[in-house]
Order: structure tokens, then C-alpha cells, then sequence
């Protein structure tokens, strides 16, 4: 066997091993069952909100909350309560005036499928309904107050002003505990998805008033849409003192610690800089507290309610006669836009918000690849062609190893005679053909590993590039041309309609016979592979020669139910490997013969004589 034709064979082995590793590591994404018979859960802990010792943390959450009679007022007076609605250019939703919380939120700009009439996404969601998640505020109370003195969790609050939270216009909230202390919240929101909140004590009592404002997210129960794939974290994330942290929902159980109500929890003390919330594949919820003031970051599952709760207990306060004090904290609940976010991070000062974007092992490469696809897609208006883009500059970038790796198979070509001569020269002597190839290498400057190089250099790019097409907001419903609607899905084309001309179904993904529902962008990959090997000659050895044959059409089906985006990058970087690596033997003298090795390819090959 030459030596090029060992390299192509080793190339193409380590590429076979990085889709067999990918698939173990990286297995289809799996659907979380519902259960249709789980209880309901219609309460939530209001809090346990303390934020230093002179808090307790049990003592947020009442008795009547805990008790199950209060369960079912509590619902059905969050149901009877009045509302303000939430209204912007990129949200919907409503506030409860029982308790003051944001539990009704939807997205605009974002439907659940592209069918047509798909509803829009629904986000945040109110006690009573399935997977229930909501944010909730209060103040829990310090020496000399009582739970009855300060707004929890079931406190009915009074529209100040504000009819609509929308953009510029705000909404204030009042609440009078009848013994000299007025409690306000006023509730701002900005064009995207960030919430201001601001909480304040109005003290015109005679005694001075102690307590400790708090946030809450809570989520009852894991989304339903859970993917479950290792590739992507959900669950819930923070930020403490510059640090991240992501927790998946069945890790919180692990947790050591229980508070006074049972609860599994975990307190961090976060001296600046932080957040603290709940991500999903494309959405996310965070609590923001003023990044240059202490807080306790507080992670908590009520097993028994099946809650999932982030808090964030700000500093306790101290309200003296004829004062007021007012704290001011941030929540964004929104899609999880790359510009969006970035800007929320480098323009309002929320510490490393772009993180909370999954970027993976290989951030040092996925953050760069994205912020170039997502400049190109500005410039071209079109995420396929993007792609596309990015690939002409990842090869651009590359052209010089790759130059010096085809100059070195091209030379190896030339030097095909010569090693021939050397290995009937040495006869059966492996060692001194060895040593003779290695110096007429040496002598003729060649080096025969350089064609693995540019495949090596691919490895990490390609997960970076997976892990950018899988998990950013962007290629979400991406469309590229024609029947390509979702870059961020395999092909939904398949030969065994003849790619839509029959009107027959096709097997779904649960089906075994998925795999051979090919799409046409998988089956122009494969092409796109055997048209590469075609740059030479096949193998003389059957063996070589066999598995040359079969594998662009095994990385074809392996590669089938890949995201469109990626199946869109190989193709790309198939096509123009294949002309530099063209063009460059050419130069060097080496006239490939395509089409003669096309031909050969399907001529029957003589059986060998028997001896």
C-alpha cells in the first residue's frame, strides 16, 4: 500500500471514529414522559427569604401556605384575583395582584412549530396549570414583625397606577399592612425580556421596621419539554462572585443540607457578581440583584411539592420612623438571543450574562464561530448561506497547512517509483524498507503524516460547529433554501417518497426505519465524499479498496439525522477541499483523473488467478 493511500485510509478512520464516539457520547435526544396522573401541585414556598442571620431561612414560608387546605384557597384565589397585563413588542402576559407575581408570560416572536396557526411559546405560567413556573417577591421579616406585617406570597395587592406593563410605561403596586408600614412595588420591563422590580417600606409607624427582601423562581416540576442530552445544560444556573455554576434538576436532590421545612437546599454567599435562575434549550429565567451588592444565592427542591426553586435573599434593612428604603433588583425572562444578552452583559453591567449560553468544553471556539455565523448572517440575511460563509473562512484560514499537506501527497505521488524500487530492493525486510523510505523522505523533504493534519484540525471544529448549530437561539427555525425550514434539524425530506413527488408517509424518528429515510442534503454528502476519494485511484488491495467503497455511504446514513446546518458545513468543506486539494496537485505537476477513476470504480474487477 503507498503511503497516501495510507493517509487517506487513516483520515478517513479518524473521521469514522469521531461520528462513532460522537454517537456514543451524544445519543438522539430523549423525550420526558408526562405523567397524566401526576397530582397537582397548587401552592408554592413563599420564600424563605432571610438573607443573614437576623432572618431565619423557615421562616419565610407560613403555616397556612404548608397546610393543604390553604393549597387549594391559595389556588383557586390566584384564579378569582385581579390582573395587569403585560404587553411589548416582544412579550405578553399578565401579573397577579394575589402576591404580585409574573406568572404569565409568553414569546411574541416565537412559535412552538412552523406550522401554520402554531401557537406562540408560553413561558412563564401560574399555579393551577401544568408545570406551573413563576417569579415571586416579598420581604421577610426581621425583629419585631411578624409574617402578617410584611407582603408574601398570598398578599392581595392594589394597583398605585399603571394599567399595562409595557415598555415606558411602568406599573406600581401598593400594599398597606394597616400598621403604619406601606409596602410599594413598582414593576418595570424594557422592549426585550429584562423585568426592573423595585420593592420599598414606607415606615410611618412608631418603631422601627426590619426586613429582608427576596426573589424567588419557581418551577414545579421539570419542563416538559426536557431534552435530556448530554450535549446541552438544563436546569438551573448561576452566577456567584464571577463563578458558574450549572445544576442539573436531578442533582438538587443530592443536596445535604435541609431547611427547617424539609426542603433540600444550598446556600452561597455571593459577595458581587452574580445571578442566579433557570435555563432552558432556548429560554431562561434569572434573578439579577445589583451586581456590586452581597446577596445569598440559594438553590432549593421541596421533594414533597415537587418545586424547584432559585432565590435570591438581598441584605436585610432597616426602616427607622418617618423613612423609606427601597431596593431594586432585575429579571430577565426572555429567549435566549445572542445579541440580546450580550448587550444586557456589556451595556447594563450584568457580569458575564453571555455565559449563560451553553457554550461547551470548546467555548474557546464556539464563542468565535458564533459571533462570525452570526455576522454573516447579518450580511447575507440567510443562516444556510452563513454557514456556508463561516466554512469558505475556517478553510481560508487553514489553506496553509492544507497547501503544505497536498504539496506533500503530491510529492508523494512522484516518489511512487522510487519506493517500488526500494521495497524489491529490500525484498522481505521490513526494517530496512523502513529505514530506506524514511531517508529518501528525509532526502526529497516529505512528510508523509502532513495529510492527516487537516482532519485533525477538523475534529474540534466540527463539535464547536454542533455545538453552535444545536444549542444557540439563532439556528432555531432557521430557514435555508426551499424545503430546508430548520437548520436546526435533520433534512425532513426522504428518498423514500422521492423527496415529497409521492404522497405516501414517511417513518418518523421512532421509527427503525428512520435511518434509511434519507434526506437529499445527506445523500449529497455522501456524493460529496465519494467524489473526494476520486481524486485518486482506488487501492489495490481488496481490502483497502472495500472499505473506500462503503464509507462515504456509511457516514451518509450515520450522518442522516444531523442537524441541517451541520450536514450543510460537511457538504461545503467536502466540496471545497475537493477543489483546493485539486487545484494544488495540478500545480504540482500531478493531473488527477476523475472521471477515469469514476469509471473504474464501476468496472467489475477480475477475480484473482488461482494458484
Amino acid at each position: 500500500m503507498d503511503d497516501q493511500n495510507k493517509n487517506l485510509i487513516l483520515a478517513t478512520g479518524l473521521s469514522f471514529l469521531v461520528i462513532l464516539v460522537w454517537f456514543v457520547l451524544f445519543p438522539p435526544p430523549e423525550t420526558t414522559a408526562v405523567d397524566p396522573t401526576a397530582p397537582l401541585v397548587a401552592t408554592e414556598n413563599a420564600a424563605g427569604a432571610g438573607t443573614d442571620t437576623a432572618v431565619p431561612i423557615a421562616d419565610a414560608t407560613t403555616s397556612a401556605e404548608t397546610a393543604s387546605p390553604a393549597a387549594t384557597l391559595t389556588e383557586t384565589a390566584l384564579a378569582d384575583a385581579a390582573r395587569v397585563a403585560i404587553d411589548t413588542e416582544s412579550v405578553k402576559g399578565s401579573i397577579s395582584l394575589l402576591g404580585g407575581r409574573i406568572d404569565e408570560l409568553a414569546f411574541k416572536n416565537y412559535t412552538e412549530t412552523l406550522d401554520e396557526g402554531s401557537d406562540i411559546v408560553t413561558f412563564l405560567s401560574p399555579v393551577g396549570t401544568d408545570k406551573a413556573f413563576y417569579a415571586l417577591y416579598g420581604w421577610a421579616p426581621g425583629a419585631g414583625l411578624d409574617f402578617d406585617a410584611v407582603p408574601g406570597a398570598n398578599t392581595l395587592w392594589t394597583v398605585e397606577y399603571g394599567n399595562t406593563l409595557s415598555a415606558n410605561a411602568p406599573v406600581q403596586l401598593v400594599w398597606d399592612n394597616g400598621a403604619g408600614l406601606t409596602f410599594r412595588r413598582k414593576i418595570e420591563i424594557d422592549d426585550q425580556y429584562m423585568f426592573t422590580i423595585t420593592q420599598s417600606i414606607e415606615n410611618n409607624s412608631a418603631s422601627t421596621a426590619i426586613a429582608a427582601p427576596y426573589g424567588v423562581l419557581a418551577r414545579h416540576g421539570v419542563p416538559a419539554d426536557l431534552k435530556n442530552f448530554f450535549i446541552l445544560h438544563e436546569g438551573l444556573i448561576s452566577l456567584s462572585n464571577g463563578e458558574l455554576a450549572e445544576i442539573d434538576y436531578d442533582d438538587v436532590a443530592d443536596y445535604d443540607f435541609n431547611d427547617r421545612e424539609g426542603a433540600r437546599a444550598e446556600v452561597t454567599q455571593v459577595n458581587s457578581e452574580g445571578w442566579i435562575g433557570f435555563t432552558d434549550h432556548y429560554w431562561m429565567a434569572t434573578l439579577i440583584p445589583d451586581q456590586k451588592s452581597p446577596f445569598k444565592s440559594v438553590v432549593k427542591y421541596d421533594e414533597r411539592r415537587d418545586i424547584y426553586q432559585t432565590q435570591a435573599r438581598l441584605k436585610t434593612q432597616t426602616v427607622v420612623p418617618g423613612a423609606t428604603v427601597s431596593v431594586t433588583t432585575r429579571l430577565f425572562a426572555g429567549a435566549k438571543e445572542w445579541a440580546t444578552i450580550r448587550a444586557y452583559e456589556n451595556e447594563k453591567g450584568v457580569t458575564k450574562f453571555i455565559d449563560s449560553i451553553d457554550w461547551g468544553w470548546f467555548f474557546f471556539l464556539t464563542k468565535p464561530i458564533f459571533a462570525v455565523l452570526h455576522y454573516l448572517n447579518g450580511l447575507i440575511g440567510n443562516m444556510g448561506f452563513a454557514i456556508i460563509g463561516l466554512t469558505l473562512l475556517i478553510k481560508a484560514l487553514l489553506f496553509p497547512l492544507a497547501y503544505k499537506s497536498y504539496v506533500s501527497m503530491a510529492k508523494m505521488k512522484e516518489l511512487q517509483p522510487k519506493m517500488e524500487e526500494l521495497k524489491k530492493a529490500a525484498g522481505d525486510d521490513k526494517q530496512k524498507i523502513q529505514k530506506d523510505m524514511m531517508e529518501l523522505y528525509k532526502k526529497e523533504k516529505v512528510n508523509p503524516a502532513s495529510g492527516c493534519l487537516p482532519i485533525l484540525l477538523q475534529i474540534p471544529i466540527f463539535f464547536s460547529l454542533y455545538k453552535v448549530i444545536f444549542v444557540t437561539m439563532e439556528l432555531r427555525q432557521a430557514p435555508f433554501i426551499g424545503w430546508i425550514t430548520d437548520l436546526s434539524q435533520p433534512d425532513p425530506s426522504s428518498i423514500l417518497n422521492l423527496f415529497g413527488l409521492l404522497n405516501t408517509p414517511i417513518p418518523g424518528p421512532e421509527s427503525v426505519f428512520a435511518i434509511v429515510s434519507l434526506g437529499l442534503l445527506p445523500i449529497l454528502l455522501g456524493i460529496s465524499m465519494w467524489l473526494q476519494q476520486k481524486l485518486n485511484p482506488a487501492p489495490t488491495d481488496a481490502t483497502q479498496a472495500m472499505i473506500f467503497a462503503w464509507m462515504p455511504w456509511v457516514f451518509m446514513f450515520m450522518l442522516g439525522q444531523f442537524a441541517s446546518g451541520l450536514v450543510v458545513y460537511w457538504i461545503a468543506n467536502n466540496t471545497i477541499t475537493f477543489t483546493q486539494q485539486y487545484l494544488i496537485m495540478r500545480s504540482q505537476g500531478f493531473k488527477p483523473d476523475v472521471f477515469g477513476n469514476i469509471i473504474s470504480s464501476f468496472k467489475k474487477k477480475p477475480k484473482p488467478d488461482a494458484k
